[in-house]
């Protein structure tokens, strides 16, 4: 299915993501960290669909998802960043493999963070709390990490950043690793939940194994 969708509104995040507000079709359902295809709603870009994930929770009154924009080319996400309350874009109904599947660690890169977000809160909103859980997030600088103050003004959770290419940074610990994962991830007990570019997906699972996380315990994304 296709369904339009308007956009209400839009505002910056960090120095190349936004949040963008659109209406919500009536009668639309999805789950906390599932995605859709999403395409911009003009001539010649209606067939370049991209998977994106609902930051907004299902009893939201409109649709939310937080997009990192590459304007070093010409592509859907720079032109997505370009686009102003009024317009519009198509997408097809909720997808994905990652959900809540219990508490643990979600481990992410860059804009891989984002099915976490309506997961981490719509486990806020339900229990008041997010003890128990761990957001590990790799990110290339500081100022690329999204939501960082919302993250971690959540009751509860526990925030690990990391940044690769700022050596100045009091963040710069390097890339995530099983050193690092052996002392936030509690095997046996814990589920893992990972997301980001496709060499981070398989080191963390690598790395999990090394530490002794049952692949049953680890939940990942493949948009392929």
């Amino acid at each position: 299915m296709t369904i339009r969708i308007t956009l209400k509104s839009t505002e910056p995040v960090t120095h190349d993501t936004h949040r963008l507000t659109f209406e919500k079709p009536e009668g639309f359902d999805f789950t906390p960290g599932q995605a859709t295809d999403f395409a911009l709603d003009r001539d010649g870009w209606r067939d370049e669909r991209r998977p994106f994930t609902f930051t907004s929770l299902p009893g939201d009154d409109h649709l939310e998802f937080t997009i990192k924009s590459y304007p070093d080319h010409d592509g859907v996400t720079k032109r997505i960043g370009q686009m102003a309350p009024g317009d519009t874009a198509l997408i097809g109904g909720p997808r994905g493999a990652i959900e809540d599947r219990g508490d643990g660690v979600f481990i992410a890169g860059g804009a891989g963070v984002t099915p976490f977000i309506a997961i981490l809160r719509n486990k806020l909103a339900g229990t008041g709390t997010l003890q128990g859980n761990t957001l590990v997030f790799s990110n290339r600088t500081d100022r690329d990490i999204i939501l960082r103050q919302e993250f971690e003004a959540m009751p509860g959770l526990n925030c690990y950043w990391t940044v690769t290419d700022q050596p100045g940074s009091p963040l710069a610990r390097g890339r995530i690793d099983a050193e690092l994962l052996s002392t936030l991830v509690v095997p046996g007990r814990d589920t893992c939940y990972i997301c980001g570019p496709d060499p981070m997906i398989g080191a963390m699972q690598k790395g999990l194994a090394a530490v002794g996380v049952p692949r049953a315990r680890i939940v990942t994304e493949d948009f392929g």
